[in-house]
Order: structure tokens, then sequence, then C-alpha cells
């Protein structure tokens, strides 16, 4: 034996190296005909690693204070060595973040990748979306700029709608009467602690729930189900390394292209990825014209200001915008469909799926905008602003989507479904 074939047996004996790379990589079937919308699961995980890294560096000259927390950003921009790199790959990363997740959930819509036997991959799926949203609304505030200070405020406020235990509910988060330095400092260990350790957590059983139960793909077809009787493998499967690797190494070089065009010649993304609020310093006096979260928060925002306060209370616009993203759970279940991939399934699928895309699309928008953007319909309406109107046909819109899921997913004319992977 070599001596690295002594190295490895060693390893071996004493942890399963060999075992989860056959398991897991070498030895783990795919499905052939994966298509490009399967690489934005493998460019999260890339973010996530740049995220990680660029975290922990910002974190070493960020100072979690209220009175130094704006100087020490502007600090690592122009005084810490390629500090201005890191803290653009860092709010590129955010945004990229949501981007490729947001790609990769529509991707699973469109394939039916929440079906039987996959839907407790999809609840971790949602799961990691939920902690992602938290993880970027603590940074959000980190910052301490004019937006993110702001946002934050008018955030953490509608925890104080909950009925009976609001205020105090809105007092705990916040570690005080208003957004301070000690919401600042939580914030902070959430954000840089006890949030990335959940993500990665998270993100890990992904991976084992998907190697369990393999992937699908643009059919919908199990192609674990035909096996060679000579091999024992999937006669439509190949291994994933190094056939898929190799595709997505590709793709991955692609996309780090994208990532890092922006990060050097677009780093704001014209005000969405970094507003122009938030290069001024945090001021409890002055309160921005236009308070809006970042783009990924938009369309649940916009379904919050649809929805009417009752009584003067603003809670039945908070319940609708958590309703908005926790009715992500049980789609397993809502689908009655008999099969998977938006390949074989009829008009109306395809007809609501398109409506429910262009309704989160508009909702983002509208999200991003002051509620009176289109201006003022006549009395007829009773003044209502046109923003509003469509942001509450939108959410209807939405919501339809999910809760008559059983009925026009029963109704649906479907396509055959071939034995075997086309």
């Amino acid at each position: 034996m070599t001596r690295s074939e002594t190295l490895l047996a060693w390893i071996d004996a004493r942890f399963p190296l060999s075992k989860n790379w056959k398991a897991h990589v070498s030895e783990y079937y795919a499905p052939k005909n994966l298509n490009a919308w399967y690489n934005y699961g493998l460019f999260a995980l890339v973010v996530l690693a740049i995220q990680v890294v660029t975290g922990i560096l910002l974190a070493m000259n960020y100072k979690p204070n209220a009175a130094q927390a704006f100087d020490s950003v502007e600090f690592i921009m122009r005084d810490v060595p390629w500090g201005w790199l890191i803290r653009y790959m860092h709010t590129t990363g955010a945004s990229m973040f949501f981007v490729v997740v947001y790609l990769h959930m529509f991707r699973s819509l469109m394939y039916g990748s929440y079906h039987k036997p996959r839907e407790l991959l999809w609840i971790f799926g949602v799961l990691i979306y939920l902690v992602l949203m938290g993880e970027a609304f603590f940074g959000y505030l980190l910052p301490w700029g004019q937006m993110s200070y702001w946002g934050a405020q008018v955030i953490v406020n509608l925890f104080s709608s909950v009925p009976f235990i609001g205020p105090d509910l809105a007092i705990w988060i916040r570690g005080d009467y208003v957004v301070s330095d000690a919401t600042l400092n939580r914030f902070f260990a959430l954000h840089v602690i006890a949030l990335p350790l959940l993500l990665i957590g998270l993100v890990t059983v992904h991976l084992l729930a998907l190697h369990e139960v393999g992937s699908n793909n643009p059919d919908g077809v199990e192609f674990h189900d035909d096996v060679d009787p000579r091999t024992g493998t999937p006669r439509d499967g190949i291994p994933y390394f190094p056939y898929h690797v190799s595709k997505e190494l590709v793709a991955t070089v692609v996309f780090l292209m994208v990532f890092a065009a922006i990060v050097f010649f677009a780093p704001e993304m014209g005000g969405y990825f970094l507003e122009a609020n938030n290069f001024i310093p945090a001021d409890p006096l002055k309160t921005p014209e236009h308070i809006a979260p970042v783009w990924y928060f938009t369309p649940y925002y916009s379904i919050l200001r649809a929805i009417p306060p009752v009584a003067g209370s603003q809670f039945p616009g908070v319940v609708a915008m958590g309703a908005a993203v926790l009715i992500l759970f049980p789609l397993p279940w809502l689908d009655r469909s008999p099969v998977r991939s938006i390949r074989y399934r009829g008009w109306w699928f395809r007809s609501a799926l398109a409506a429910f895309v262009v309704a989160f699309l508009v909702l983002g928008y509208l999200g991003t905008e002051p509620s009176n953007v289109w201006g003022q319909f006549g009395s007829w309406l009773g003044g209502a602003d046109v923003a509003t109107v469509v942001a509450r046909i939108l959410t209807v819109v939405y919501f339809a989507f999910f809760l008559l899921m059983p009925w026009y997913t029963r109704r649906d004319k479907t396509k055959p479904v071939p034995a075997r992977l086309t």
C-alpha cells in the first residue's frame, strides 16, 4: 500500500470518510436529465460559504455599539485593506442568496419536488427560508444607517399589534422601549452566532434528506424504481461525481462571474441591494420620507399594507403577512395532482403558477414604493389609491394559489408520464 492509501485506511478505521464520500458523492446517483434549474441549490451553498467567510472578516472590525457601529462600517469601507470588497461581497451575497433561493423554490413548484416521498425535504427547505429571513432582518440593522434603523423600528413595532402580549413582546425583542444599543447588541449576537449555526444545521439535514430520497428531475419520474439487475444501479441515473460535478463547476463559474460583476460594477443595484438612506447615520429624530424593507421582504410587506387595520390595529395585516410564509409548509398535501412535473400538467396548474409568479413579483415591486405611487381612484372607490387596490387583488391571487390548489389540481387534465426519463 502507498502512504496515501495507508493514511486513508487509518482514517477510515476511525472515521467513515470513504464511506461518506461514496454514499454522498462518488456513488450517489442522480438523474441524467437534470437541467440548469437544478444548479440553484448549489449556488445557495456557494453563497452561504461566501457569507460565512466575509461575515467573520467583517465581525473582526465591526463595533456592535450604537455610538460606533456606523463609523466602524465606514472604517471597514475606507481604511481596512480590501474592506470595501469584503463588505460589498457580503451585501451582494445577502441579496443573491434570496435570488437563488427564490429560483430554487420556483423550480420545486414547477417540477413538483415537494411530492411524496420528498415532503420532509420541502419542509426543511421552508425552514431554511424562514431562518434566512430572520438572519437577513437581524443583519439589516447592523450598519446603523437611516433605513436600517427605521426599517427595524417599523418591523419590530408590528409585534406590538399582537393582542394582549404585543407591547411586552416588542419591548422584549428590542431590549428597550425603542431601537437602541441593546437592540443592536442582541441582533448582532443572533446574526453572527445563533442563526448561522441553525442555518448550517438545517442545510445539513436538508442535504441528508435529499440524498436519502434522491433528486427529483424535470420529468418527475422516480428513476430509482428502474434498476439495472446486473449493476444494481438506476438505468437512468449517473454518478454525481464526476459527471454532475463537472457540469455544476461550469455553472458555478458563470454564477461567480455574474456575482463579481455586481460586486465591482453595481454593488448598490440601483438602490435595491444598498439603499441611499443607509449611507446616512441613524437619526432617531429624523424619519425618512419613505420607509421600506429590503427588496426580498417587499412582497410580504405589500400584503401587510394591503390588509386594512381593524379598530386602529395592524394585527390583521401582521397575521396575513405571517400566513403568507407559513402557507408554504402544507404545500405537499395541498397538491392533489397525480403527476409532478409541469411538463405533464394541464393549463389549470400552469395558469395558476403563472398568476402566482406575477402576483409575487408585482407585490414585491409595490412594496418598494409609497402606497400612493400610482395615484388615487375616484370617489366611487372611496378615494382608495391604485397601488393598495392592486395589492389587495394580488394578495387574494397569492393565497388562492395555495388554498384552491386541492380543487384545480384534481380538475387539471394531465398528460401521460413516460416510464423512463426523457
